[in-house]
């Protein structure tokens, strides 16, 4: 089990007037400076900021030039590719711009690079298939920004190549000054706010987020009637596409989150709805949470696992039939993927904890498919709370063994830049801060968990898990009304976590043992005001509860418990609050995240 260390925000401000003025509670405030908002203008704009507070498309570097060329190639009857990614993020982006210039009568169609075959983003096989295809200009969508040779291939053809993404810039050092140099990708225009010379204000957005300015912006230069309300249209997918792709969820991003769930719950997507369906979520209640892991990773699944085609294609369907079938593979797709990936965090587990003198963990799983090794990377993480890099075998070359995978980060280590300090050893590399995408030749293999380790500069501390307590709060603050102001603050996700409390000398009054698999349980506690609230330790956490209070407080004490007896077990715990309806009754419990 990680060592945990539990900290207490104590940033200041008056909570009690900031409350009063935004008609919220004080804790909602405190909430809210907790997460860096130091104002009243601030905290206002997180609360209700809309869409009119959305920056303008304009500002972004290359923007214009984007939209200007994508015109008069529409204008010259000039046939269009958009090229996107396998991830949901690249399955969203690529329907934007499809579908949002097929409304304006452009010549389009689009590709989506194969995991296993293409690997991430443009390559020359797409290219050279959009060549052969009779295809003048090629549009990227959450990809393109590292492809500098590809692009030039492109370019060498004679095609028009228009860029879009929000990757990482690549950059190199200057071997003199050791300065960050920037590599230029050869793109007719090239919109990527995270571009060093780009002036757009906010830096987050995702690649469909980035497509929805751009088609929003070209509806506006050719002076689209109703171009807000049209442009609109594709908020949904923004928002799917900036919540699956695990992006923070402040300024820009929580605007489009939000407003785009809200449409959402409403679809007249064909797809969409029937996947809704399929997956079983409550229309009113869908929330990101639906998105982060119901919904979106089966979108993501076909990406994975066959082509992720198959998700476009089902945003795509207008017939039911049609729709129900695609929507109905995805989740049974999906179903595969859950169960493979079972199997892979047990083995990198069992890994891992072999390589304990490790800060980095380079975790090779050679018969793990690689479409989940990122998300095998992100579990063994959480288990260990360490970086980790999980390879697995990919493909042939000249007798040389190929490995790839994917890398999951904690706070505090940019992985991105530790493969940038250990390129020597990759083939190919991308991502951000927390995630990263890589290739080596396995020959390399030793060599790069060497260096990569050589490099990291973690300290132990670093290794201890930061539980950050928003309020020490006692169960009798958690009431109905400040669980519906917290509902305020959502949509919740990476940047905008869960709100977190905590209580003291909490006891148990019953504990029920429940699930399908007895993997959870339901207690009755009580703390020093004097509340009595039902409480859940869910699957994720039930196994630890459960062997803490049997070697803290021992067995005896474990079945008064469960009798309903007085007993001697007496926990601090780390909670959320919620609302629990049955049959048309509403009563207060609380989730239980972390005990001691």
């Amino acid at each position: 089990m990680v060592e945990e260390k539990w900290m207490i925000h104590s940033k200041k401000a008056d909570f009690d007037r900031f409350g009063k003025e935004l008609g919220v509670s004080p804790i909602v405030a405190r909430i809210m400076r907790n997460k860096d908002l130091e104002t009243i203008d601030d905290q206002r704009a997180f609360l209700y900021g809309g869409l009119d507070d959305l920056y303008e498309p304009g500002l972004m570097k290359d923007m214009d030039k984007a939209a200007s060329i994508i015109v008069s190639k529409i204008e010259e009857k000039k046939a269009i590719r958009i090229v996107g990614d396998y991830d949901i993020d690249g399955v969203c982006s690529t329907y934007i711009l499809y579908q949002g210039l097929k409304n304006i009568e452009a010549n389009v169609s689009y590709d989506i690079p194969d995991r296993i075959k293409d690997g991430y983003g443009i390559n020359e096989n797409i290219i050279k298939r959009a060549y052969d295809d009779g295809v003048d200009t090629i549009v990227t969508c959450d990809n393109g920004i590292a492809a500098i040779d590809q692009i030039d291939y492109a370019k060498s053809l004679g095609m028009t190549v228009v860029i879009t993404d929000h990757h990482e810039v690549p950059f190199g050092r200057d071997e003199v000054t050791g300065q960050v140099v920037y590599k230029r990708v050869s793109g007719d225009a090239v919109v990527n706010p995270k571009q060093p010379d780009c002036a757009y204000p906010f830096k987050l957005l995702c690649g469909g987020a980035i497509a929805y300015k751009l088609i929003e912006y070209i509806y506006k230069k050719i002076k689209l009637q109703d171009y807000k309300e049209k442009t609109e249209a594709f908020l949904e997918y923004a928002a799917i596409a900036t919540i699956g792709d695990v992006v923070d969820l402040v300024g820009e991003n929580r605007i489009i989150a939000a407003e785009g769930l809200k449409r959402l719950k409403y679809t007249s997507n064909v797809g969409l709805d029937k996947l809704i369906d399929v997956c079983g979520v409550n229309r009113d209640k869908l929330s990101s949470y639906h998105i982060g892991f119901v919904i979106g990773p089966c979108l993501n699944a076909a990406g994975r696992l066959e082509t992720a085609k198959k998700g476009l294609e089902l945003l795509l369907c207008d017939d039911f039939t049609v729709a129900e079938k695609l929507a109905v593979e995805l989740a049974e797709l999906n179903n595969q993927r859950k169960a493979m990936t079972e199997e892979g965090v047990k083995l990198g587990i069992a890994q891992g904890e072999e390589l304990s003198d490790k800060k980095v963990l380079v975790i090779y799983l050679p018969d793990v498919h690689e479409s989940i090794a990122g998300i095998i990377a992100g579990r063994v993480r959480e288990y260990f709370n360490k970086p980790v890099i999980v390879l697995t075998d990919s493909e042939e070359q000249e007798e040389k063994v190929i490995i790839k995978g994917s890398g999951r980060s904690i706070p505090g280590y940019n992985m991105f830049e530790a493969l940038v300090e250990c390129d020597e050893h990759l083939l190919k590399y991308g991502g951000h801060e927390m995630a990263a995408g890589l290739s080596l030749e396995k020959s390399r293999l030793n060599h790069f968990i060497s260096d990569l380790n050589e490099k990291c500069r973690l300290t132990d501390d670093d290794f201890i898990r930061k539980v950050w307590i928003d309020v020490p709060m006692p169960l009798a603050y958690a009431t109905e009304e400040l669980v519906e102001q917290l509902n305020l603050l959502e949509p919740f996700g990476k940047g905008n976590e869960k709100p977190v409390f905590a209580t003291k000398n909490v006891k148990i009054k019953l504990l029920k043992i429940m699930g399908a698999n007895q993997n959870m349980c339901k207690l009755q506690v009580v703390d020093d005001s004097g509340k009595t609230v039902d409480a859940l330790v869910f699957a994720s956490v039930y196994p630890g509860f459960m062997q803490f209070v049997i070697e803290k407080f021992g067995e005896e004490q474990l079945r008064k418990a469960k009798m309903g007896v007085t007993n001697d077990i007496n926990l601090s715990i780390v909670y959320y609050p919620d609302i629990n309806e049955y049959n048309g009754r509403r009563t207060t419990q609380i989730i239980v995240n972390n005990y001691c």
